[in-house]
């Protein structure tokens, strides 16, 4: 994720990032300018098409799709950024749920060695989530004084979630821990799942295939289509007019793709590995 000043107003519209939409949309952008160039010569210079001569309608037209093509990508970025935003309060959810269970743990278990366990495991499950998410192959992870491995073709974090589980249950059967103990533990540890599913249902339910395809054939046959209605008007400004205006639909569309899977790799997309560093810091200074 991107750290940025957000007082810093000029320094955006000067600076450019190599995430930024104008670096992956240039290669089509110069061939829509020179297309939109090509169809203003044709018109004005092959045709001789004037004013008198041209449909007046086709502007209209345009303004009317124009509208519509607008509330389509309002409304694609902001199903995109819910799914970003909600991604950031499941792991928010994360952080407070390891800080609790590590709270708890520090005040109920006595036995260092019980206490250390829990110190490598509670972090080691916001890491695995986080490699999960990002789909890392973390093969085996091995823990450091205990004699537990992970398989890398299962499900990793359910693996990590069952450890712990089974280490309280140990505990509670070592009479180290009560019953009324064990459920506030296990309402801790529910959570961790919970959290694992909702991260899981964003990460592979993406935006229905046809409505993004209809958006993108949408920006691209308007976009297509604008030099004609605009070419007797403009004259040969209309070739950045065009390539302006694909550039303002392409982008968004761009953007909503980038942030509505949170848990990749991009500049835009959550931090979720610092959050993991820092749930494990905490961890650490609680037990």
């Amino acid at each position: 994720m991107i750290s940025y000043n957000t007082k810093e107003w000029f320094s955006f519209i000067f600076h450019f990032h190599k995430s930024d939409t104008v670096r992956k949309l240039l290669p089509i952008m110069a061939a829509i300018g020179i297309y939109a160039g090509a169809v203003g010569y044709v018109e004005l210079e092959y045709f001789k098409v004037t004013k008198n001569d041209y449909i007046q309608n086709i502007p209209i037209m345009h303004g009317m799709l124009g509208f519509v093509i607008s509330l389509l990508l309002v409304f694609r970025t902001n199903t995109a950024y819910d799914r970003w935003w909600e991604g950031r309060k499941l792991w928010g959810a994360l952080v407070n749920n390891s800080r609790n269970l590590a709270i708890k743990l520090s005040a109920i278990l006595k036995d260092e060695n019980d206490r250390k366990f829990f110190r490598k495991i509670i972090p080691t499950y916001a890491s695995i989530l986080q490699k999960h998410l990002n789909d890392e192959e973390t093969g085996k992870q091995l823990f450091e004084d205990v004699d537990l491995v992970i398989d890398h073709q299962k499900h990793k974090p359910n693996q990590v979630k069952r450890i712990m589980y089974h280490k309280i249950n140990d505990l509670y059967d070592a009479k180290k821990i009560t019953g009324d103990q064990l459920i506030t533990l296990n309402e801790e540890l529910q959570s961790f799942t919970d959290i694992c599913g909702a991260c899981e249902r964003i990460k592979n339910t993406p935006i229905p295939y046809s409505y993004s395809a209809f958006i993108k054939k949408f920006i691209f046959f308007y976009t297509m289509t604008l030099p004609f209605g605009y070419a007797v008007s403009l004259g040969y400004y209309v070739a950045p007019v065009v390539v302006f205006i694909f550039y303002v639909l392409a982008s968004l569309e761009l953007i909503a793709e980038e942030i509505e899977d949170p848990f990749g790799l991009d500049e835009n997309d959550l931090p979720i590995k610092k959050i993991s560093e820092n749930i494990k810091k905490h961890v650490e200074e609680l037990i």
